[in-house]
């Protein structure tokens, strides 16, 4: 937790409205991570019905650009910010204590098509 929290991935908080639980995944490596069970989330909010955009259209508007910027897969999801607005929902409880993300978490339904966009 230390880690996410010195990165700046996570904030502690007081209070939320959504929460969800922490479960523990043994890895084939015979170690454990730690999951967070978004499916009450997940249900509540409503599928993205473009996941993929359009490439070729995206290629003709960076045309004329003199820079392009483009994301590190090593970092993946970490690297796209939460709205503030959303924030309050990537919640979660471990020991009595809350934690929001402040960037994109594994687990979402959409959490994909968002990193691909």
């Amino acid at each position: 937790m230390s880690g996410l929290l010195q990165a700046s991935f996570i904030l502690e908080i007081n209070y939320s409205e959504w929460s969800s639980n922490v479960v523990p995944v043994k890895k084939s490596s015979g170690k454990w991570r730690m999951c967070i069970d978004y499916t009450n989330l997940n249900k509540a909010c409503l599928k993205d019905a473009y996941p993929l955009p359009i490439i070729n259209k995206l290629v003709d508007n960076s045309f004329g650009y003199n820079l392009l910027s483009f994301m590190d897969a090593y970092l993946g999801y970490n690297q796209i910010l939460m709205d503030k607005v959303d924030r309050n929902m990537k919640t979660f409880v471990t020991d009595g204590t809350n934690y929001m993300y402040n960037v994109l978490p594994f687990g979402l339904k959409n959490a994909g098509h968002m990193y691909q966009k």
